[in-house]
């Protein structure tokens, strides 16, 4: 894309960085183009979230106790150099020559800088554990790995972060997110694609492993996008629950999602048994069963998970380049671009 834009004339190694919010906003415009070559019909749309890597290793986050530890034990170990320094100090003139004899060793310095970035990290958990109210920015990086459980803040005895609260030294805005290999530290990427050409219609990318707020949004998103609301909805089971429902019959929109019989996700498991039954959870549940494999949610697998694998097999983008929830939109809009302007230029 950069090549094109500059007919080749440069080498602008930092053309993506100095644009990126730019490029991020090609996603519409091709969207109105595909729409315009009737690639995008919104009869069905399937919904789906996937966890993708972000750029850095889940070895860099560091637990709160270990914080505690590390800085006790770096502090303790730096300040035993410095006195040794001091003894020596004679010796060190003497092998400096015309240097000060003070200058701080690199082997000391990196210790140091290790330490600053413990406290650094353990001060912003230190904090958010005091701001967090319980009210969550659906725009912002959300709460860090550990802070807190079945949606409600988690906090140790005496109101610090949790022992297992989690922040990442080479990404912050990385969470740890279970995945079928195992934990990584990545992001949330939401995709909201079209049965008639695989259209994705509209994106969203959280640092939340849970999918369930994620539905309203690529639904209004989509809606925005054509003046016009999908006729049907797919979406598994991650993104069901009483509140989505209600939302999309509001909306007047045929849904198809995948419900567990009385289950809620925003409770803790052993409260299940007391709750009330859901209406509209039972109900979508009966639907589904009464279809068997003639269910228009079938089409779900049919449509978001071939996309899921064009991007991340065909195209082998499995990890984030960029750093930072801001950048890592935008770079995840631009994957969709591209998605979409391929999805285009077939067609023609």
């Amino acid at each position: 894309m950069r090549r094109v834009l500059s007919r080749r004339l440069v080498d602008d190694h930092d053309f993506r960085k100095r644009h990126l919010s730019t490029l991020a906003d090609l996603f519409l415009q091709v969207l109105r183009l595909c729409r315009a070559a009737d690639l995008v019909s919104l009869g069905h749309v399937a919904v789906d979230g996937t966890k993708l890597k972000a750029n850095a290793s889940r070895n860099k986050a560091m637990s709160y106790a270990r914080m505690r530890q590390s800085e006790t034990e770096l502090a303790s170990q730096i300040a035993s150099w410095f006195e040794t320094a001091e003894r020596h100090d004679g010796v060190d003139d003497a092998e400096h020559g015309s240097c000060r004899g003070d200058e701080m060793p690199a082997w000391i310095k990196t210790k140091q800088e290790r330490l600053d970035r413990i406290r650094m990290a353990k001060t912003e958990l230190e904090e958010e554990a005091r701001r967090d109210t319980g009210m969550v920015d659906p725009n912002g990086p959300g709460p860090s790995s550990g802070m807190r459980a079945y949606g409600r803040p988690n906090r140790w005895l005496d109101g610090k972060p949790p022992k297992r609260a989690q922040r990442n030294f080479t990404d912050p805005d990385s969470r740890i997110l279970p995945t079928r290999d195992g934990l990584i530290a990545g992001y949330n990427g939401q995709l909201a694609v079209d049965a008639e050409r695989q259209i994705i219609v509209s994106h969203r990318l959280i640092t939340n492993s849970a999918d369930v707020d994620g539905l309203i949004p690529l639904i209004d998103a989509t809606t925005a996008a054509f003046g016009r609301k999908p006729i049907e909805i797919s979406a598994d089971n991650g993104f069901a629950s009483e509140a989505n429902l209600e939302a999309i019959a509001e909306r007047g929109i045929s849904a198809y999602l995948a419900c567990r019989r009385g289950r809620r996700r925003d409770v803790p498991k052993t409260t299940w048994r007391r709750l009330k039954k859901q209406p509209r959870m039972m109900a979508m549940a009966a639907k589904l069963k009464r279809g068997g494999y003639r269910s228009r949610y079938r089409l779900r697998k049919q449509v978001v998970e071939p996309v899921f694998g064009q991007i991340k097999q065909a195209r082998g983008f499995r990890q984030f380049v960029l750093r930072g929830l801001d950048k890592v939109r935008c770079e995840w809009a631009l994957v969709c671009t591209a998605h979409n302007s391929l999805k285009l230029a077939g067609a023609r």
